[in-house]
């Protein structure tokens, strides 16, 4: 009878939170509609295409547009089915069978899956007060003999930015390859972008599923020098990103003016999310912290973080719980003050 073997047995599915009609704040997706303009621009595109043909295997279009977006190279941007396709293929294409990679936790939970499959060994460095030590980080690569790092900056879940100058000063300490995975920077000011073709080990993820507001188009872009890009196109398969998703990101990134004016408003939205958030904090001091925020969503430190979240849900506002912390999107100005209202009752009840 056939088995499934032992690196599969060990596997669980990603489970989103589950809750039909309520306030979503769980997945940290924009929760603005995209522009007009672009939509009509969609419209155009999908009349158009080729449906009959098998889209570009370089994405050529595509990674022009995201290049020309973020004032990169081209020939340095990979395009994906979204940055989990992206992480697969380094894990896959990067690490030999039993190699070691290094995680900085908590972190994205779906680079340890992409260990496991890999069948490489897992270090996990720990943070401090959910900050990242880059001399901790350094010395641990070191000492375990670490091929591959990566990290998200500004971190899921924490919220927290590492500045570009501790970045940099792990990328240059390190003998491993670094995957530096910026899928929040767009809300940040620390991106390496701009340096990526001074590292011979570094690669860049960057996604459209959070500022650029097409989650359900699943794009993501690996950015790397000439070696490494090259690589990368050599290992994923060869026509990775379907051709509707292809011309939608083309025609929106190509209309960044539109891009920034709703990124505007998702900062202003986690400004009044933190805003509410310090409110409450003065009306019961002392019962949760707030992380420091560079992204698009807010990290509570909180007792009881898992009955909260599972409260709030079953009030009909759907947040997450990851990394031990409370992790919650900013929202419409509505989807806000509700969550806001019904976080303060819940901690009002549990005292």
């Amino acid at each position: 009878m056939f088995d499934l073997n032992e690196k599969l047995r060990g596997l669980a599915a990603y489970q989103p939170v589950e809750g039909a009609g309520c306030i979503r704040l769980d997945a940290n997706e924009s929760f603005l509609p995209l522009p007009k303009e672009i939509r009509a621009a969609f419209r155009q595109v999908l009349g158009d295409l080729e449906y009959s043909r098998y889209p570009d295997p370089a994405a050529r279009e595509l990674c022009g547009a995201f290049a020309r977006y973020y004032g990169v190279d081209p020939q340095s941007v990979v395009a994906g089915n979204g940055s989990d396709e992206l992480i697969s293929v380094i894990f896959q294409g990067f690490l030999m069978k039993g190699e070691a990679f290094a995680t900085v936790d908590p972190d994205f939970s779906m680079y340890a899956q992409a260990g496991a499959l890999a069948e490489a060994r897992h270090v996990s460095i720990g943070k401090k007060d959910y900050r990242i030590d880059p001399e901790e980080v350094i010395g641990a690569c070191r000492r375990e003999e670490v091929k591959l790092l990566i990290f998200s900056n500004p971190c899921n879940p924490t919220s927290l930015v590492l500045d570009r100058a501790a970045v940099r000063h792990i990328v240059r300490s390190v003998e491993a390859l670094v995957v530096l995975d910026e899928a929040y920077m767009d809300f940040s000011d620390q991106s390496l972008l701009g340096e990526v073709s001074e590292y011979g080990n570094l690669i860049i993820l960057r996604t459209c599923s959070k500022a650029i507001g097409m989650a359900a188009a699943r794009l993501g872009f690996a950015v790397a020098g000439p070696r490494l890009a090259e690589a990368l196109r050599a290992a994923k398969s060869p026509y990775n990103v379907n051709g509707m998703s292809q011309a939608l990101g083309a025609a929106a990134l190509s209309r960044g003016g539109l891009l920034r004016q709703a990124l505007a408003q998702v900062l202003a939205s986690r400004d009044q999310l933190l805003a509410g958030l310090r409110a409450v904090d003065q009306a019961l001091p002392g019962r949760f912290r707030v992380l420091p925020s560079g992204a698009n969503f807010a990290a509570l430190v909180l007792p009881q973080a898992r009955r909260v979240q599972e409260t709030l849900l079953e009030r009909g506002v759907a947040v997450r719980f990851t990394g031990g912390l409370l992790r919650v999107t900013c929202g419409r100005p509505e989807e806000n003050r509700r969550f806001l209202q019904e976080f303060q009752k819940i901690l009002e009840e549990l005292t």
